[in-house]
């Protein structure tokens, strides 16, 4: 009967996700992407010059001298969630380049006991089965310099589909559009809009299976819920320093503040009615451009505590790269010492750059 009870409520809670104009809405696109931005605690936004930067900031596509593939996977709450994400970029000449990213945030094989007991009462677990949910987004990316020296811009076209087994499924379409200039003297600034027209999620559910379970939980779950549901925009802004030291200058320390803007009140370290603000300040020393050490803090949470008193977490990251004539691997490592609620991950990513066929 607990088999039932708990796959009723995972069915009913993923049902839930269609209310229209949600506080959170395709949260799976706000995990981050790359081992190298993650060990920064994602403050890469202004400085972002690489074939992730589909993801981060598209402006930053324009800084990609040749062809670029980017492959990553984490693992979630003890490998039952997998998080993965693949991308391509090009420059088409001088000024202008385009990517391509798809990214995929799963749970797998999980045992559906809607219809464990028979109209008799009777338990049958040969009619327990296996389904998936499964979160896709596909972006495609633009970005070109703007005739103003250091002046670049990028915008992003989303596509996502969300799958909850054959109980419900979802289209959904967003654009993002993103800023980047870059001064003289090493100051980088940077601004990410995402979901500029709010991104509209039409969901499609399963009326002969949500029929089967309505009546499950007296005086509750009885109406269809919305199948419209709406993500609101976000902004992201970040301002970056490049510091290089030594006597031929081969180290070099890469700074980047960010402040993570959503306009709805939650608990971020500084909220209110109109909009919430949480910042995060990251660290990437590299010697010789091949060696990285990466360090950040970020996602600064005032937590409720059970006295009605307010505990501020927040979640540090750590990471470490290497860089051999244009393959580079990553390695992040987040929440260190479980600093906050979130569960820790370890991210591994990998980057190629096509300048490596190049004699």
């Amino acid at each position: 009967m607990r088999l039932y009870i708990t796959s009723l409520l995972f069915f009913v809670s993923a049902l839930a996700i269609s209310q229209t104009s949600r506080k959170y809405s395709n949260e799976f696109l706000n995990i981050g992407i790359d081992a190298a931005a993650l060990g920064m605690s994602n403050a890469v936004v202004a400085n972002t010059n690489d074939v992730n930067s589909g993801y981060w900031n598209p402006a930053g596509l324009t800084k990609l001298k040749d062809k670029q593939v980017s492959l990553m996977h984490s693992s979630y709450f003890a490998n039952i969630a997998n998080y993965d994400y693949a991308a391509f970029a090009t420059p088409l000449d001088t000024v202008s380049a385009v990517g391509v990213s798809l990214i995929r945030f799963a749970i797998d094989d999980i045992l559906d006991t809607t219809q464990l007991i028979d109209d008799q009462g009777n338990v049958n677990y040969d009619r327990i089965s296996l389904f998936s949910t499964a979160d896709y987004g596909l972006t495609l990316s633009y970005s070109r310099r703007f005739p103003i020296k250091g002046l670049q811009y990028g915008v992003n076209a989303k596509v996502i589909r969300r799958v909850i087994g054959d109980f419900a499924k979802s289209w959904g379409f967003g654009l993002d559009a993103g800023l980047q200039y870059e001064s003289n003297k090493n100051w980088k600034f940077g601004i990410m809009a995402r979901d500029i027209t709010t991104t509209y999620n039409t969901w499609n559910i399963n009326e002969e299976a949500f029929a089967r379970i309505k009546n499950a939980v007296p005086g509750q779950n009885q109406e269809l819920p919305e199948t419209t549901e709406i993500t609101i925009p976000k902004l992201q802004i970040g301002v970056s320093k490049k510091y290089a030291f030594g006597t031929s200058k081969s180290y070099s320390l890469q700074t980047e503040l960010d402040l993570n803007i959503r306009f709805a009140e939650n608990n971020d370290i500084i909220s209110s009615s109109f909009a919430s603000i949480n910042p995060a300040l990251g660290f990437e020393f590299d010697y010789i451009s091949m060696i990285y050490l990466r360090t950040g803090i970020g996602n600064f949470q005032n937590e409720l505590q059970l006295n009605n008193s307010e505990n501020l977490t927040f979640q540090p990251s750590l990471g470490i790269g290497f860089n051999y004539k244009g393959i580079y691997i990553d390695y992040a490592f987040t929440d260190i010492g479980d600093q906050s609620i979130a569960l820790y991950s370890n991210v591994f990513s990998v980057k190629l750059d096509f300048s490596i066929f190049k004699k």
